[in-house]
């Protein structure tokens, strides 16, 4: 059995590799046609992005009812939940593994020209969005297609197409069973816990939650990614204080080889600049979602004032989880050297905190990857709904929910390559139709943010007007 699942693994990678040989071009000049088209919107409009997140934090809402299922908050936690994952703690550290130091500087990349694509899809799946008769909200790429293309043909096959990914992704990728097998794995080799005792607990949870639809994924994720985000802040400066001296050459190591081979040390086995490369992409993608066309469909159902201020909502998420989240894993797997122990995944993210803080640090990523999984999972159970539903309906909603369920618990007991290698097929074929359209469409986020922009230099300007 192991030696079948080590073929898989290989032909999987193999497939994984060539697709994201072109993906990453792809990618990349998406992002950064949509930067000029915006006129670098993620670095001009930071700022606000962030004030409209603390202002959410904060619980401050508009005086005016506004269309939506959920605040904008809560849009953006449950995108960030889907966003900040394991990816941030397993991912970053298979980035390392297979692509050296130099693969956290073009997942840099990735997530600065992610945050002009995540601006444009937040925009465009609110601007896009429609109702229900029930009331509630559907958006995202399937119905940014539809509803905006001239040729119907050309729509309803991007859009189908997306949704078919999409599903796929939501129900054998990245957002599913990856989860479940680095959550597995962090209380294995830190607590001892067996795979399948950590499966059960997690599909269950999940099963309570996902019941109650979006208001309900919503509400818990609302309080879980602050709560988890800051919780492996602390842990993680910790780490790094520790190991403060190594710092500045820990940048130094990542920006000279991001253009440079990297030699074989300790337990890593080398890298070249193209395989940096790749799998800082690769990661990249897996951790901010940027152009894969996730977020946009939790971004839709937000209650807010206009598609600029979602889309800077998304500029805002985009920074938290890549230039934040992903760097401060990365810098704690550097400094602390366990990027050359040969350990892959959570694990050396595990071991790095085991190391530096005995017993407690080990728990603390534990716990991490409880919570970054769990929120991960609730949040691509509903893109995975709203793509199935867009498909075939409301009635998929029950086979989809048993189906979703039992993949989780399969997932605690794969191979850790295999899971993140199928994640990685998946987000690809799921991102090309969604950038297709980004692409398409680009003209109309461009004109739409220079008019608001010329109507309201600040966001203060429009809340005068709309109040």
């Amino acid at each position: 059995m192991e030696q079948l699942y080590a073929n898989i693994s290989h032909f999987i990678d193999q497939a994984a590799t060539f697709v994201w040989s072109y993906m990453i071009y792809i990618l990349f000049a998406v992002g950064a046609w949509l930067t000029i088209k915006t006129r670098f919107v993620q670095f001009r409009r930071l700022g606000d992005g962030f004030k409209l997140i603390f202002k959410g934090f904060l619980g401050k809402k508009s005086k005016k009812k506004l269309e939506g299922d959920v605040s904008p908050f809560a849009a953006l936690s449950t995108a960030l939940a889907a966003t900040v994952g394991n990816g941030n703690i397993g991912g970053v550290a298979t980035a390392l593994f297979w692509g050296g130091p130099g693969a956290i500087f073009w997942m840099w990349i990735c997530g600065f020209v992610g945050m002009a694509t995540k601006y444009s899809e937040a925009f465009l799946g609110v601007k896009y969005r429609q109702k229900f008769p029930d009331g509630t909200i559907a958006g995202g790429p399937m119905y940014y297609i539809k509803n905006s293309m001239k040729n119907k043909k050309v729509a309803t096959t991007l859009a189908s197409l997306f949704a078919v990914f999409g599903a796929f992704a939501a129900l054998f990728g990245t957002g599913n069973m990856m989860q479940t097998n680095q959550m597995a794995l962090a209380f294995n080799s830190q607590l001892g816990v067996p795979k399948f005792l950590t499966g059960i607990v997690v599909t269950t949870l999940v099963s309570l939650v996902i019941i109650g639809g979006i208001k309900r994924i919503a509400a818990v994720t609302e309080r879980l990614v602050p709560t988890m985000v800051i919780l492996y802040f602390i842990c993680g400066f910790l780490v790094i204080f520790t190991h403060i001296t190594k710092v500045p050459h820990v940048f130094s190591l990542i920006f000279e080889q991001a253009f440079t081979p990297s030699a074989a040390i300790g337990g890593f086995l080398g890298a070249t600049v193209r395989q940096a490369l790749q799998f800082g992409f690769r990661r990249g993608l897996l951790t901010n979602e940027a152009g894969l066309g996730s977020a946009p469909i939790a971004h839709a159902a937000a209650q807010t004032p206009s598609p600029v201020h979602q889309g800077l909502i998304g500029v805002g998420e985009v920074f938290i989880d890549s230039i934040i989240v992903c760097t401060l894993t990365a810098v704690i797997n550097l400094s602390s050297g366990m990027w050359q122990s040969g350990l892959n995944g959570t694990a050396m993210t595990s071991a790095a905190f085991s190391d530096t803080i005995p017993v407690f640090g080990g728990l603390v990523v534990a716990l991490s990857s409880f919570l970054f999984g769990y929120s991960t999972l609730l949040a691509w159970y509903y893109y995975g709904e709203q793509c199935l539903k867009f498909l075939f309906g409301i009635k998929i909603t029950y086979p989809y929910r048993f189906m979703y369920v039992v993949l989780v618990f399969l997932g605690s007991i794969l191979s850790v390559e295999l899971v993140f290698f199928i994640g990685d097929i998946s987000n690809a074929f799921m991102a090309f139709p969604n950038l297709i359209a980004l692409a398409l469409l680009s003209g109309t986020v461009a004109s739409a943010t220079r008019n608001f922009f010329k109507k309201y230099p600040r966001l203060e300007d429009f809340d005068k007007e709309n109040e």
